[in-house]
């Protein structure tokens, strides 16, 4: 692979990787979330496996393969099951912020994530460290999904978004990680995905939904 189409793959990885995020915040059927996390996934495998083929290693290819079937198979398909048949129950209908000003701040985290990692990029000016930013605006843009949404589902998805987000900054940074680092990671990100899709089942048999503000004015 020669280094202008390295740098090009890893410059659409990178866009689609962010632009998943902003179109998640974007979106509020939870169907279309959990399909935008599997693409985002998918842009996330496709780091490791062009640092594999452009340096021909197979340990990143391995990570990258991982990564693939993990989050833009298993657990996409995980969280779909968990997404309830009822029309009430596939949309995050009321967000404590709504989509416009949520674009707004999703804009500004993102500024904010190119900032704050200008250093980062002034000490090791390469390919890999130019797209931190990217990276490190998807971790902010999850940690305000998390706190902005009504849903369960909603803040398991910023959950994901956030652990994607980690493991994209650590693989830029760090020119990638070890395999049996990526797979430690990613089996407890599948346990606890499987767990909170009993938990969720259980929450919509026991209380007829996942609204979780509605669940604390329960518990009061």
């Amino acid at each position: 692979m020669t280094m202008a189409t390295y740098t090009g793959v890893l410059d659409l990885a990178v866009g689609a990787f962010l632009l998943s995020a902003i179109l998640i915040v974007w979106r509020r059927d939870l169907r279309a979330i959990v399909r935008l996390l599997a693409w985002q996934g998918a842009a996330l495998a496709t780091l490791p496996l062009i640092e594999g083929l452009h340096e021909r290693e197979l340990e990143p290819i391995a990570v990258g393969v991982v990564l693939l079937v993990l989050r833009a198979g298993v657990l996409p398909v995980l969280l779909a099951r968990a997404v309830s048949t009822e029309d009430t129950e596939r949309r995050e209908s009321t967000p404590l912020v709504n989509t416009t000003a949520s674009l707004l701040i999703t804009a500004a985290l993102i500024v904010l994530a190119y900032a704050v990692t200008r250093p980062i990029i002034a000490l090791n000016p390469t390919e890999t460290t130019r797209a931190v930013p990217a990276a490190f605006a998807v971790i902010l843009i999850a940690v305000f999904v998390m706190v902005s949404r009504r849903r369960a589902l909603s803040q398991a998805v910023g959950f994901l978004m956030l652990d994607n987000g980690i493991t994209a900054t650590a693989f830029l940074i760090a020119s990638g990680v070890p395999l049996i680092v990526e797979l430690g990671a990613s089996m407890d990100v599948l346990f606890a995905v499987v767990v909170l899709g009993l938990l969720t089942g259980h929450m919509r048999r026991a209380f007829g939904g996942t609204d979780l503000d509605q669940l604390r004015e329960l518990h009061d």
